[in-house]
């Protein structure tokens, strides 16, 4: 079962960001940049999501501006943020991509005037800024599975069973959530389990999961060692797919993905407009709703 239809309804919520610190802002004149930094290690959820930043990467673009770009490969955003605050050496992290709940967290935890210890804190703490979004979640790129041949044949049929996502309360928890919410279920009538997403697929095959919350291309990966029936990825607006392929192909071993997969994996949308204010507020007021956040203004995070 591929609930894709049903994300859908939440797509507004699944919007990935780039965020720096504001250590790194100029009070110079905009119309003349500079360099800051040149060498920079960037976290990135080895995703579609974040294929934009894989395609700059893969076709030199970085390094045309005089950048040295070091890629990090993340499990999630939440577990780099600290690393980004902190700047200790040995876990430098000055750039980060992912979705914008975690952001938002640690936001509104350095508001309160709370502070990581340490990178493996469980608590996420930075002052954040949001200069672009890095995708808009389309139609497939997100997906709920099950294996074939499983009983589950509706979102009625996870009642009581175990979902996993990647990690607590995030963006794909959310997806979940909402999806639930929106077909009259309870959230709290199911569980979930967290594992890394290149291992999701391995827990829904050995049933220490019943369904999986997946994006690309771990959807795809899934869906053909699985034997599961995968559909054909959209063409996109404001993005070369081919670029995206390639892009996705050319990640290191073992994070890259095969040919096949990327010719049929679902894609984002990638703007390059200004940062949607209006629609990130709503990741805001969805995370009040579903994981009892407090209001929050993200106003505050908009670069200006």
């Amino acid at each position: 079962m591929r609930a894709a239809e049903a994300l859908g309804a939440v797509v507004a919520v699944a919007i990935l960001a780039i965020l720096f610190l504001p250590r790194f802002t100029s009070g110079g004149d905009a119309a003349a940049p500079v360099v800051e930094q040149q060498d920079l290690n960037v976290a990135v959820v080895p995703a579609v999501d974040s294929a934009g930043f894989f395609v700059a990467l893969h076709q030199g673009l970085f390094a045309q501006r005089g950048l040295h770009v070091t890629f990090v490969p993340a499990v999630s955003s939440e577990t780099v943020i600290n690393a980004q605050a902190l700047d200790e050496p040995l876990d430098r992290v000055d750039i980060s991509c992912g979705n914008y709940v975690s952001y938002i967290q640690a936001q509104e935890n350095y508001d309160r005037g709370r502070r990581s210890s340490s990178t493996n804190d469980a608590m996420v703490a930075a002052d954040l800024d949001i200069f672009a979004e890095g995708s808009v979640m389309e139609t497939g790129a997100q997906g709920l599975y099950v294996m074939p041949g499983s009983h589950i044949r509706t979102l009625a049929g996870l009642e009581g069973k175990t979902i996993g996502v990647n990690a607590p309360g995030n963006i794909l928890y959310l997806l979940a959530a909402s999806v639930l919410a929106d077909n009259g279920l309870s959230v709290s009538g199911v569980h979930f389990a967290y594992y890394p997403l290149p291992a999701m697929a391995a827990m829904l095959k050995a049933g220490k999961i019943s369904a999986a919350v997946l994006p690309e291309p771990f959807a795809s990966q899934a869906e053909q060692s699985m034997g599961v029936a995968f559909e054909q990825g959209q063409e996109i607006a404001d993005s070369s797919r081919t670029a995206v392929e390639q892009a996705m192909e050319a990640l290191p071993s073992p994070l890259g993905v095969s040919r096949m997969t990327a010719a049929v994996m679902a894609v984002d949308s990638y703007p390059t407009g200004p940062v949607d204010t209006v629609r990130i507020q709503r990741v805001a007021d969805v995370m009040g709703q579903f994981l009892g956040f407090p209001s929050f203004n993200v106003g505050s995070m908009i670069s200006g």
